[in-house]
């Protein structure tokens, strides 16, 4: 039984901010000498981003919100507690709405929904949100749920896996996939370098997608085969810890190499021939990682644009970042039924996961 991505759905946070904003009031905060100043301009500036989203209004100079994160130009460094209560209460709607775009979309209603898998590395607290999610959705309060949480960036391939074996194992289920990720709740004002990097990519942002038994009548991503991979080195060079001043992110510059160092042999092993491969869905963890993975793999230049399209607009939304490119592949009317797509992500550990989907155009 194959299963079948029927939809995707995204929903971003009210308040987008120019990078160069961003760029300027991190730069300015105290205790900033002018080497580090210099290296957050630079890593701001190289990160080919243009605009991102926040659930924190003030980051974008704006008054409102129940977290106080800046006071005129200087950042605030709110305790994790407090940081979490924001979580608590952001999140929530932003699952949901991600959700009902999904359904919107796949000819499935909340009634057919079977399963909730839910994702989040930025936050947590229970009842937790595949919960909510019942409750806000209307769902039946019979439907099994799952939480993939702190997997990272990478966790989207493992919860659509998890969707596919429900799918193969219970060719009737729906399964609903939500992920959520408001990274600015754990913005760090720290001039370490590592620091910087985090702050210069990292956004917030939701996707959904409905997995279902494939058939005749509907569109959308056939989901193939998976595969995991945890490289020798690097363990600590991407990492997620939990501080008193908010979740910290390291995220040094020798994961973009070690990634460009291993990634053919990694594509080449659990891909097969990527000559085959029609389109490219590659999580966009930063420009570097971008420009790595496409000289190693010998990719044409426009091979990675959805992946960068959506690193301009977006920045990196952590898991939920490669549900936009898929989104977005699957609205090109350039692609053709039967396309061949390749997915990678990277997280924590630092691990691979990829995967094998093909796209599938309704009937006429």
């Amino acid at each position: 039984m194959t299963a079948r991505i029927l939809s995707i759905g995204t929903a971003l946070p009210e308040t987008r901010v120019d990078q160069s904003a961003l760029r300027a009031l991190f730069a300015a905060q105290p205790g900033f000498d002018r080497r580090s100043q210099r290296l957050a301009g630079a890593a701001f500036d190289a990160a080919a981003i243009d605009t991102r989203h926040t659930v924190l209004p003030q980051l974008a100079g704006g008054g409102s919100g129940d977290l106080a994160v800046r006071d005129g130009d200087r950042l605030l460094m709110p305790p994790t507690g407090a940081r979490n209560d924001e979580y608590r209460r952001q999140a929530p709607p932003l699952f949901a709405a991600a959700s009902r775009s999904a359904l919107s979309g796949s000819g499935r209603t909340a009634a057919d929904v079977t399963h909730v898998v839910t994702v989040s590395c930025t936050g947590m607290f229970a009842p937790g949100p595949d919960y909510l999610l019942v409750r806000d959705l209307d769902l039946s309060p019979s439907v099994e749920r799952y939480h993939l949480g702190f997997i990272g960036c990478a966790a989207a391939l493992p919860a659509l896996r998890l969707a596919a074996r429900i799918v193969a194992a219970d060719p009737a289920a729906v399964v609903l996939v939500a992920l959520v990720e408001l990274c600015s709740l754990h913005w760090q004002t720290s001039s370490h370098p590592d620091q910087i990097v985090a702050a210069s990519v990292f956004a917030d942002g939701a996707a959904a997608a409905v997995v279902a038994a494939a058939d005749d009548a509907s569109g959308g991503l056939d989901i193939g085969d998976f595969a995991t991979h945890v490289l020798d080195e690097g363990e600590k060079d991407m990492a997620w810890t939990v501080g008193d001043s908010g979740f910290e992110m390291t995220l040094t510059p020798e994961v973009p190499r070690i990634i460009g160092r291993e990634i053919a042999a990694i594509a080449a092993d659990v891909l097969g021939d990527l000559a085959e491969i029609d389109a490219w869905a590659v999580h966009p963890g930063g420009r570097s990682i971008l420009d790595r993975v496409e000289k190693a793999l010998e990719m044409d230049a426009a091979a990675l644009a959805p992946s960068r399209e959506v690193l301009r607009t977006h920045g990196n939304m952590s898991s939920a970042t490669i549900l936009f490119i898929l989104r977005d592949l699957l609205a090109d009317d350039a692609r053709s039924d039967g396309d061949r797509i390749a997915a990678l992500a990277f997280g924590p550990g630092l691990t691979v996961e990829a995967a094998r989907l093909t796209l599938r155009r309704p009937p006429a």
